[in-house]
C-alpha cells in the first residue's frame, strides 16, 4: 500500500470516525478546508454525515449537507452548486457494480448538483447522476437518471412529477450553533 493511500484512508477515519462527531460546526469545517479548499467557507456540512474522500468533493456558496449523509466520493467527484439544500440521511453514490459483469466490475462515474436543488430526506442518487439548477427531489426518492431544471421529482424510480415555479433568487444563511 503506498503512502498516499494510507494517509487517504487515515484521513478518511478521523473525519468519519471521529470529527464528524464533534458538535461544533466551524471545527469540523476547518478540518475539511484545510484538506480540501473547494470546500466554500459559507458551506455547512452537520453532524455525522460521512463523506468518503472527501478531498473531491466541491461544495460551493452556502451548500448545506444535513445530518446522516453519506457522500461517497471514492475515485469521482461530487460537485454541488450555490445554495443547495441536502437533507439528512441522503445517500450519493458515485461507484457501484455492473450487474451483468461476471467478475462483479466497478463502474461509476461523477455526480453534478446544481444551483438551488432541494433534496429532501432519505434520497439516494446513483452515479452519473446531473441534477440540473432548481429542481426538488421527494423524500425517500431513488434518482438514477439525470433531473431537468426546475424539475420536481418523487418515487423509486424518481419521476417528474411537475415544474417548480421560482425565480432562484433565495440564498440559504442556515447557521447551526452546535450543529
Amino acid at each position: 500500500m503506498n503512502f498516499r493511500v494510507l494517509f487517504g484512508n487515515l484521513l478518511n477515519f478521523v473525519y468519519n470516525d471521529c470529527i464528524s462527531h464533534v458538535p461544533c460546526h466551524w471545527f469540523r469545517k476547518t478540518f475539511l478546508r484545510l484538506f480540501n479548499k473547494k470546500i466554500s467557507k459559507s458551506s455547512k456540512v452537520l453532524m455525522h454525515a460521512r463523506l468518503l474522500h472527501f478531498w473531491n468533493l466541491t461544495l460551493e456558496e452556502n451548500v448545506v449537507i444535513n445530518q446522516h449523509c453519506l457522500l461517497d466520493c471514492r475515485h469521482y467527484p461530487i460537485m454541488v452548486d450555490n445554495d443547495t439544500d441536502i437533507g439528512p440521511y441522503t445517500r450519493i453514490w458515485t461507484l457501484g457494480h455492473n450487474p451483468d459483469s461476471p467478475t462483479h466490475e466497478v463502474k461509476g462515474a461523477p455526480v453534478n448538483i446544481g444551483h438551488h436543488v432541494w433534496i429532501a430526506s432519505g434520497v439516494t442518487i446513483l452515479p452519473g447522476v446531473t441534477i440540473k439548477d432548481g429542481a426538488v427531489v421527494a423524500s425517500a426518492s431513488m434518482v438514477h437518471k439525470d433531473v431537468d431544471k426546475l424539475s420536481v421529482v418523487a418515487g423509486n424510480p424518481a419521476k417528474e412529477i411537475r415544474k417548480r415555479v421560482n425565480d432562484l433568487s433565495y440564498e440559504l444563511k442556515y447557521t447551526p450553533f452546535l450543529e
